[in-house]
């Protein structure tokens, strides 16, 4: 199983997404983009984790593997759609590798309908006991990153089993083409399918239904302008595509369970991945 030094070996750079001290993101193989966003290996120091470190909703799943430095454990997270604290004074584990997949990525390799996994945190094993144990495995005998994001990419190609549909595919590219500012009716009419067949459908492949997708969506756009002080809470609602100002309050208080202000104000305790969407 790798160790912390074996972060900084690791040479393949055009896969890099971020590297700190104690992790490194890591894009998958061309082939599963479509499906996952990235791996993220950690190894957590005391005060990585605030209290009150919350998961903001983003209508993702994910699965994290945990060593404590004898066992090894993988739970999945259902696709977000309301916010999730982390158990900061849960025992620590040496190593996490969370595989952290895009909207609907999770039915292509399992093929389970993700509305009976949404907001849902459980052994993987429960669901998937195959491939649990060959994740496990994969993770156990890496013996460095580049083997680890190699073992996991081989795993996951090989279980790719469903492709998506060619509407869900249409709407999930016109949520991402317009920010989350399009319609359910114009969802259906540009995918030709009604608009009670494309929720069904998003919600057996995404686990959620094409309304709430896309002010997921809206509101994860709206994560990156908060980093500059220097933007209005006006000026990142009107650039998102919201009514006005206290359209965009209400939203996004009803997805992340606080105001766009106690968010700015906190941006430390709260965790969103961009490269998602």
């Amino acid at each position: 199983m790798i160790s912390k030094k074996d972060m900084h070996a690791f040479e393949d750079k055009h896969r890099i997404l971020l590297q700190a001290n104690e992790f490194i993101c890591l894009r998958p193989h061309p082939s599963l983009r479509e499906y996952i966003s990235n791996y993220n290996i950690t190894f957590p120091t005391k005060n990585i984790m605030p209290d009150g470190f919350t998961l903001m909703p983003s209508g993702c799943p994910s699965l994290t593997i945990a060593s404590d430095g004898r066992n090894l454990s993988v739970d999945l997270d259902g696709p977000t759609i309301t916010p999730y604290i982390v158990n900061s004074q849960a025992k620590q584990p040496e190593m996490l590798v969370t595989i952290e997949f895009r909207p609907a990525g999770l039915y292509a390799i399992t093929g389970i309908s993700q509305s009976e996994l949404t907001d849902m945190s459980l052994p993987f094993d429960t669901v998937s006991p195959t491939l649990s144990k060959l994740i496990l495995d994969a993770v156990e005998q890496a013996e460095s990153v580049h083997e680890l994001a190699t073992r996991l990419d081989d795993l996951l190609l090989a279980n790719v089993r469903t492709a998506y549909r060619p509407e869900l595919m249409l709407a999930l590219h016109d949520i991402k083409a317009y920010a989350g500012n399009i319609s359910v009716k114009q969802l259906s009419n540009n995918s030709h399918y009604s608009e009670r067949q494309l929720n069904r459908i998003f919600n057996q492949f995404v686990g959620t239904g094409t309304k709430s997708f896309s002010r997921l969506m809206r509101i994860n756009n709206t994560f990156r302008l908060f980093k500059d002080s220097h933007k209005s809470l006006t000026y990142i609602s009107d650039v998102t595509g919201f009514h006005d100002l206290s359209h965009f309050i209400n939203d996004f208080k009803l997805v992340c369970g606080v105001t766009p202000q106690e968010y700015r104000n906190n941006m430390s305790v709260f965790y969103n991945n961009p490269t998602r969407f």
